[in-house]
């Protein structure tokens, strides 16, 4: 099922190879995942390896759907996806406040709006900018002020349906892990900028994390010996120097008017020697950044996303700089992709962890 599920569709053959199986083994397997409704026959082609003639095994992508949340300190984003997490459907809702249970009833309220445009929902699945442990309870969520907040289980109360919260980045990293720009990669890494910086890695076709997975750790990677100081202490670090906050306070202190992330970033397109340089300064740092991921643990591919991507795109030039300040010039080209950025990437990643809660079971918590 799940070697379909990622890589369909597959033919028998193929299937057989992939997971060293005898044909009777994968007929035996494969029957009640055809009955039920799972699986499906495609229509015949030729077998690529034995040139016989074969009706490929796919999956039935709208015979489940999912709920996935991306949480953030003001509202709560949700979209439906089907079983290989296509967007079906969307919605968001205003948090009244960020007391547990307030939050809890809007996600309830934004799982049954979302829920009424498809037959059903198998799992609901919660992403957040935080600390999450393997009992789906919020152990810190500082944007939020939580500590240990049992939000699976409320929302489940709620609503009925088996639900799984994960730290954000995680679960995006697991998205394009299964279904997107990493998918059929043994190692990748996924760095995104916004509020914060973040930072997943795959290693052998498998999501590194641990105890700490959600404190942010990236974020204090030394960038700038004298850049800005951060709200940890740190001078010059990542969070200081490339989250949309920090570009936001020094692009409007220099220019001494209040200003959004993409004004900033405009006024660096437009040529605006103060906006420029801050902007490029970020770029080098980020460079300088995938550099340092990509000496460390020689990735197939870097992607870079979060709702302050537009920065790779606007710094472009600055960030190849920072890339060759710390990378041998002997070593191979970085495969650096740059993502959408958009809010539905991180609703995806949270219906990816209900897809896998889904099909793997207690098998897909982390810890």
């Amino acid at each position: 099922m799940l070697e379909v599920l990622i890589h369909g569709p597959l033919s028998r053959t193929e299937i057989a190879r992939r997971l060293d199986l005898s044909q009777p083994s994968l007929s035996r397997l494969s029957a009640p995942l055809l009955e039920g409704g799972l699986l499906v026959e495609g229509e015949e082609r030729s077998d690529g390896r034995t040139g016989r003639p074969s009706r490929p095994l796919d999956v039935v992508a709208d015979s489940r759907h999912f709920i996935g949340v991306k949480l953030t300190g003001d509202e709560a984003l949700g979209v439906v996806t089907d079983l290989r997490a296509n967007v079906v459907a969307s919605a968001a809702r205003s948090l009244p406040g960020r007391d547990p249970e307030q939050v809890a009833d809007v996600l309830a309220a934004l799982v049954l709006e979302l829920s009424a445009g498809v037959p059903a929902v198998a799992a609901v699945g919660v992403g957040l900018g935080g600390l999450v442990n393997g009992q789906n309870e919020v152990v810190r969520a500082p944007f939020l002020g939580w500590a240990r907040v049992p939000l699976g289980r409320m929302l489940r109360d709620r609503t009925d349906l088996p639900a799984v919260v994960e730290n954000d980045l995680v679960a995006l990293t697991e998205a394009e892990h299964w279904f997107g720009a990493g998918r059929g990669l043994e190692r990748f890494a996924v760095l995104t900028v916004g509020a914060a910086v973040g930072y997943g890695l795959v290693i052998h076709d498998r999501i590194v994390v641990g105890e700490d997975s959600g404190v942010g750790l990236v974020g204090h990677w030394p960038l700038q010996p004298f850049g800005p100081m951060c709200p940890e202490g740190h001078q010059g670090c990542a969070q200081a120097l490339l989250a949309m906050p920090s570009i936001v306070k020094s692009v409007s202190m220099v220019l001494d008017r209040p200003l959004t992330y993409d004004a900033c970033l405009d006024l660096a397109e437009a040529g605006d020697p103060a906006a420029r340089r801050i902007v490029d300064d970020a770029g080098r740092g980020l460079g300088r950044l995938i550099a340092a991921i990509g000496n460390l643990t020689v990735p197939q591919a870097i992607l870079l996303g979060g709702e302050g991507v537009r920065l790779a795109r606007v710094a472009a030039t600055a960030i190849s700089q920072g890339i060759q300040q710390d990378r041998d010039p002997r070593a191979n080209a970085l495969d650096v992709q740059v993502l959408d950025g958009d809010a539905t990437e991180w609703c995806r990643g949270a219906a990816v962890m209900a897809i896998q809660r889904y099909v793997l079971g207690d098998q897909s918590r982390r810890r």
